[in-house]
């Protein structure tokens, strides 16, 4: 599969930008959209942007590892998936791709569902909202869904609507380094690809853990960014899954995508 328009920016020339967006304390990028820092479920939809999504994005549920979940993503069919990135009017669509894992994440919880029922889930990075609704799906009692992207919260509360769901509260800002909040477990798939917003990670994330005796679990394939961060010596894997062909493709040629949890053995001390 040829990598061409926007495609090829988020894979290779983009995420810089936007980690740098993540490190900030301020949160997300200006566009087209009144910047808010927490959606309820009763927000009204822009319903200019709703058509822009809904004309731009393809429904499927084929090519993942969670057949299960529907989502409004960009693929080859889609105008966008070749057409100049300029032209698309609300940045960067890095919600639009369902990253390998945010996949693993998502199969995971669906495959063992005790891992949220009856339990408060943070969704850091949520992206296209997947792992978010692999959680409701699977029974937790609470579910919050975080990314600095405002249109991706709109692409949430739209892939809510996709699998029938009651869409969760989101929250559209920069929560890292924030205080920790009490959340029985934390998720994050595919955050890991720049070695400053890591530090950042990995400080907060052990943080939770401290103070509020969270649970984390990370999804990656396997990026270097993420193998040879600090916080890889205190991961320990839960389950490795065979990504399909077409995701292979995807994310040029990487095979498997992993479930990590991270268990830092100084979690007890001052972070």
């Amino acid at each position: 599969m040829a990598l061409c328009g926007w495609k090829r920016l988020l894979l290779l020339g983009r995420l810089s930008t936007f980690a740098k967006a993540w490190r900030s304390r301020r949160g997300g990028p200006s566009l087209r959209w009144k910047r808010c820092c927490h959606w309820s479920t009763s927000k009204s939809l822009d319903p200019e942007v709703r058509a822009f999504l809904e004309e731009n994005t393809e429904v499927t549920s084929s090519g993942n590892l969670t057949p299960e979940i529907r989502l409004r993503l960009l693929t080859p069919r889609c105008r966008f998936w070749r057409e100049k990135p300029d032209l698309w009017p609300y940045g960067d669509p890095f919600w639009a791709i369902y990253w390998p894992g945010g996949q693993a994440l998502s199969r995971y919880i669906l495959d063992n569902p005790r891992v949220v029922k009856g339990r408060s889930v943070l969704d850091l990075g949520s992206g296209c909202g997947a792992t978010a609704i692999a959680a409701v799906m699977s029974g937790a009692s609470q579910v919050l869904a975080n990314d600095i992207d405002p249109i991706a919260g709109m692409a949430m509360i739209l892939n809510c609507e996709l699998n029938h769901l009651n869409p969760f509260p989101i929250t559209i800002k920069n929560i890292i380094n924030s205080e920790a909040g009490n959340w029985d477990l934390i998720v994050l798939g595919d955050m890991f690809y720049d070695e400053q917003l890591a530090d950042g990670l990995h400080h907060w994330l052990r943080k939770c853990i401290r103070i509020q005796q969270t649970e984390v679990l990370i999804g990656d394939p396997g990026r270097h960014q993420f193998l040879s961060h600090s916080i890889h010596s205190q991961l320990h894997k839960v389950i490795e899954y065979s990504l399909p062909e077409y995701t292979r493709q995807e994310n040029n040629g990487l095979t498997s995508s992993i479930v990590w949890s991270y268990q830092p053995s100084n979690s007890l001390e001052s972070c």
